[in-house]
């Protein structure tokens, strides 16, 4: 039997949803469950909330601010309605917010104060969006998004304020093609820590924008030939040049950056491309599966940290029997290391300590 989990360590379940993952929390009282997209990337924590101005279709209830007896909205005064920048006072000084993502979704609402649950604990009083207007390609099963980004506001940083904690989580995210009945766990506080053998860990990069999690890629292996991030290897890396993002499937790299990296997984594979018009100018592959043909790959981080990227992180069906590479190019400079890379990892982040750790797991068996 499984001993109990200590009180200062929350732990929720996560499930694969077409490219996302949704985190199990339960919000109100009485409690009502929801699914919402786990998100690295951003900090506010939102719900649906009735009455919908604009809601997406959703297939569970949406929840009902006004049955639940611990629901209270957050006056222009309050301080915790400045913590996000893009707010404004109702006429009944009710504080507004409106939020945006760069996938061009966006949720608009009041902003809130609620009774959360992470499996057995409660937190009383977390800052949350109820969400009235939401666009923007969210599909039936995701009732809102949980931002676990480095500010104040994120759900992350409003738990381990109340538990007395620094800054530490953990999770382990199941690959795209696995079965989808299979659920994995993130876990905060005093049980987040990954250690054990197989673990590397990688610096943490402080910036302006405390969002993000920025880390130092250094290149990436394809076979025994490595690729650095920047053309030159003289060329120092800069610090911090990706993110880690859990609600962004592909890894978005700087082009030329991109371009060098799929040179070499082409010459690794010596099979004619899949072109197909659906596909646009993505590398694809008409294979039942890529396990016995993907070369062996890993991210390599400051600090020395390799983190081994297995076929089914480099590698997503988009159609029955075709194969593309999960990575894709863009015009930044800074990239960001997206959700197909990161399955099957158990990935920790530290605050405190400054650190990012990984290490190799099957996350179905978490």
């Amino acid at each position: 039997m499984a001993s109990p989990l200590p009180s200062n360590a929350p732990q929720t379940s996560i499930s694969p949803d077409n490219g996302e993952y949704l985190m199990k929390f339960s919000i109100g009282t009485p409690p009502v469950d929801v699914y919402g997209i786990l998100d690295t990337g951003s900090d506010l924590l939102w719900a649906q909330c009735l009455p919908c101005q604009r809601c997406y279709k959703q297939k569970n209830p949406i929840f009902n601010p006004s049955f639940s007896s611990s629901y209270n909205f957050l006056s222009c005064e309050s301080i915790q309605c400045h913590l996000l920048e893009t707010v404004s006072c109702s006429s009944e000084q009710a504080c507004n917010y409106t939020y945006g993502y760069g996938s061009n979704a966006l949720t608009e609402g009041v902003l809130a104060t609620e009774t959360i649950a992470l499996g057995s604990n409660i937190f009383n009083n977390i800052v949350f969006g109820c969400g009235h207007n939401n666009t923007g390609g969210f599909n039936e099963n995701e009732m809102g998004l949980v931002g676990l980004g480095g500010r104040n506001l994120s759900l992350v940083s409003q738990i381990s304020s109340q538990l007395g904690t620094n800054i530490k989580f953990s999770y382990c995210l199941i690959p795209f093609h696995a079965n989808p009945n299979f659920t994995s766990k993130i876990n905060f506080g005093s049980i987040s820590e990954v250690s054990g053998s197989g673990v590397v860990s990688t610096p943490l990069v402080p910036k302006d924008d405390k969002t993000y999690y920025f880390v130092t890629l250094e290149g990436i292996s394809i076979g025994k030939n490595f690729i650095p991030y920047n053309n030159s290897s003289s060329q120092t890396v800069s610090k911090g040049n990706v993110f880690i993002d859990s609600g962004v499937p592909p890894t978005l790299l700087p082009e030329d950056f991109y371009n060098r990296l799929e040179q070499e997984v082409r010459k690794a594979i010596k099979l004619t491309p899949f072109q197909n018009p659906q596909l646009g100018s993505q590398l694809c592959y008409k294979r039942a599966t890529m396990e016995d043909i993907a070369p062996t790959s890993a991210a390599h981080f400051d600090g020395g940290a390799a983190v081994p990227l297995v076929w089914t992180s480099i590698f997503i069906s988009p159609m029955e029997g075709v194969f593309c590479f999960a990575m894709q190019p863009i015009s930044d400079d800074v990239g960001i290391f997206g959700n197909f890379a990161q399955s099957n990892i158990l990935i920790g982040f530290d605050l405190h300590k400054g650190i990012v750790s990984f290490k190799p797991t099957d996350c179905t068996k978490q």
